[in-house]
């Protein structure tokens, strides 16, 4: 082969391996764009994800300690020059040079002041101080605070941006508040449980101690300690959620104190699935199943009755149920009793079917089985993830 004609054919060998090179390049980047969505696509995305990574700084208000985060995240959002929240006391969380702090200060007042959208122009061009647009922060219906927003100058979207800005925070202190609400409506209800220990409960537990002290003095020194074990997990201070595996404690110290009374006729049985012991579940929410299930299961049967308390793993939750083959009630009962709460009887089941409600949602409300003569059977189902519960050991 001559040089020239060698020396071509490499040429082109060498120009082809860059063409399909190319090809690849841009087929791969065209995939990568469809991939990544459209522009606008795009842009959706990166509004929605400033805007949930601003509304956690802002459940706990406006003068929280992360409102200055949530002010970055904004300022971000509406791409402005600088951003800062104030409160109507005046405070203020700047993102930007700290020279605007008055200005904002200012702004976020008047804003205040008067409930409505305000655009302050700058000082003298030569001093270089950019415009700002205020718009109120409303909680409640009370004017909170402002959000200000800094640009060289405010054109008519950032004053709309900076408005919509404004009712989305708004929003967020309303979340905030509701947020609040329910869990302290969970501590009233929790309280209003722990009140509602029954006082026969205490005097048959006492009397029933009291039976055993001349002839079981050491039966009635362990039903001493059960009852301590029982009162202190019922009233300990704090925590409003514990571990099954604590709960089922408190739930011995129960059941041998009415074993006490009930004798033979009051038998328990666990079906605990080890790996379910360490869910974290509401405080005092499997505890008043069982004493349910005594008081208005069993004891008014002569012959008592068994109780059967079990929990497993079932996928993303943990299934627990407690179920007696006591007298039952009728479906409608039942309904009445959960839907009016009139009935002044059953009280921990109604407290915790509304507490299971409010923490998890309406899909994990208490599933009851029963009818008239037939028992009853109580399925409850929490997540066995909840990284934001925490626990106290209320036992050594």
């Amino acid at each position: 082969m001559s040089g020239p004609v060698f020396t071509g054919a490499v040429v082109g060998l060498v120009v082809g391996v860059l063409l399909t090179a190319a090809l690849v390049l841009a087929w791969r980047l065209a995939r990568g764009t469809r991939e990544l969505g459209s522009d606008s696509e795009r842009a959706t995305f990166s509004t929605l994800h400033l805007a949930s990574r601003a509304a956690k700084h802002l459940r706990d208000g406006l003068e929280g300690d992360d409102v200055g985060r949530a002010a970055r995240h904004l300022r971000t959002l509406l791409g402005c020059e600088a951003l800062a929240v104030v409160t109507a006391d005046g405070v203020v969380a700047l993102d930007g040079p700290a020279a605007l702090r008055a200005e904002a200060q200012r702004v976020g007042a008047r804003t205040v002041e008067t409930g409505r959208r305000q655009v302050y122009a700058g000082g003298e061009p030569s001093s270089g101080t950019p415009e700002a647009v205020g718009a109120p922060v409303l909680a409640g219906g009370v004017v909170a605070g402002a959000v200000v927003a800094f640009a060289t100058r405010v054109r008519p979207p950032l004053v709309r941006a900076t408005g919509e800005v404004a009712q989305w925070c708004s929003a967020q202190l309303e979340l905030g508040e509701l947020e609040a609400s329910r869990t302290a409506l969970a501590q009233a209800e929790l309280r209003a449980l722990r009140a509602q220990i029954s006082p026969h409960f205490i005097y048959n537990s006492l009397g029933a101690i009291a039976s055993f002290i001349s002839t079981d003095p050491e039966r009635a020194r362990d039903l001493v300690l059960d009852f301590a074990d029982f009162t202190r997990y019922s009233f300990r201070g704090r925590g409003d959620f514990t571990t099954l595996a604590d709960e089922l404690g408190s739930i011995h110290s129960y059941v041998e104190l009415e074993r006490a009374r009930f004798g033979d006729r009051l038998t328990v049985t666990l079906q605990i699935a080890p790996e379910s012991l360490s869910t974290v579940i509401p405080f005092l929410s499997v505890q008043p199943l069982v004493e349910n299930a005594v008081r208005h299961g069993l004891e008014p049967r002569e012959r008592g009755g068994r109780i059967v308390i079990s929990a497993r793993d079932e996928g993303t939750q943990t299934e627990i149920t407690v179920e007696d083959d006591g007298v039952g009630m009728s479906p409608e009962t039942l309904r009445t009793l959960l839907a009016t709460g009139s009935r002044a009887t059953n009280v921990g089941l109604r407290n915790v079917d509304t507490r299971v409600r409010q923490l998890y949602g309406d899909q994990h409300a208490l599933e009851i089985e029963t009818n008239e003569g037939a028992g009853t059977l109580v399925r409850m189902r929490v997540p066995k993830s909840q990284p934001q519960h925490e626990t106290e050991v209320s036992r050594p």
